[in-house]
């Protein structure tokens, strides 16, 4: 079978995903993409640094705008797990990313619970990528910790 880019950046950001989860942080990844080559990564840091901000997609942003040395990812694509919160929204937004791409939804946190745009105009969405296998962690996650 074969996958389709957003699949292969998914499983990118999957992998992160894991990666905060064996940290036992709620497991979020994700991945900036630009010009086809992933240019950073993340996973959520909060209970490790002790920090509220210090989400996947915060994380991955930091990484990306130090990698192309400039502030914005106007050419670049961020591939995350779990619809961004308000705040990752809003970090995703004044960085002018070109496209945002989300698995599972957030019926209780995500951005769009929120009334009025926090992207860029110019930025295009697409969810539900690999859903299931992005959900199932966060189910797995939350059941172990109950």
């Amino acid at each position: 079978m074969v996958l389709s880019k957003n699949e292969v950046y998914m499983k990118a950001a999957l992998a992160e995903a894991e990666k905060a989860f064996e940290k036992q942080e709620i497991p979020v990844g994700a991945v900036v993409v630009c010009n086809g080559i992933i240019i950073a990564r993340g996973h959520n840091l909060t209970e490790t640094l002790k920090d509220p901000t210090a989400h996947a997609e915060m994380q991955a942003i930091t990484s990306a705008t130090n990698w192309l040395g400039g502030k914005y990812l106007t050419d670049c694509a961020i591939y995350v797990t779990l619809e961004p919160c308000g705040m990752c929204a809003g970090a995703i937004g004044w960085s002018q990313a070109s496209s945002l791409v989300f698995g599972a939804t957030d019926d209780k946190k995500g951005y769009r619970t929120i009334s009025g745009s926090l992207l860029h105009p110019k930025t295009t969405v697409e969810s539900g990528i690999m859903e299931e296998d992005c959900r199932e962690l966060l189910l797995r996650f939350f059941k172990n910790r109950r």
